[in-house]
């Protein structure tokens, strides 16, 4: 029975063919592109891609062209029209690519060192 779901789960993606869609993936990631061809693993093709990514309120649209995401790693897909492109940028602020990746390398760093903090105040909990 599982599989008789898994098959007409990926089989309505024939719906979204030539579509825009956004794909979440499970490492954070945000691809927008158009949907071109998938298979039995809902692996995905992609063309005209970009990773969506979004610092505080700033965000940018980094060029990623024909993307293949394997399928295991898709966590949420939607579709993403005209009406998504403007309901996702109200309230951000678009700015440049090597902005936005310093932005994002900045924000990583912070997270690190506030996990490196937790852990050496480790020995309060005790």
């Amino acid at each position: 029975m599982a599989d008789a779901w898994h098959l007409s789960a990926v089989a309505s993606l024939v719906e979204s063919l030539d579509a825009r869609l956004l794909v979440a993936l499970r490492d954070g990631s945000n691809i927008i592109g158009t949907l071109r061809s998938f298979d039995q693993f809902a692996n995905i093709v992609l063309e005209d891609a970009v990773e969506r990514v979004v610092v505080g309120r700033n965000y940018s649209d980094i060029p990623l062209g024909l993307y293949i995401v394997r399928g295991e790693n898709v966590v949420l897909m939607g579709d993403w029209g005209e009406r998504g492109e403007r309901a996702a940028v109200e309230g951000l602020v678009e700015v440049d690519n090597a902005e936005i990746i310093r932005a994002r390398e900045a924000d990583s760093a912070a997270e690190a060192m506030k996990g490196d903090i937790l852990k050496r105040m480790d020995f309060l909990d005790e």
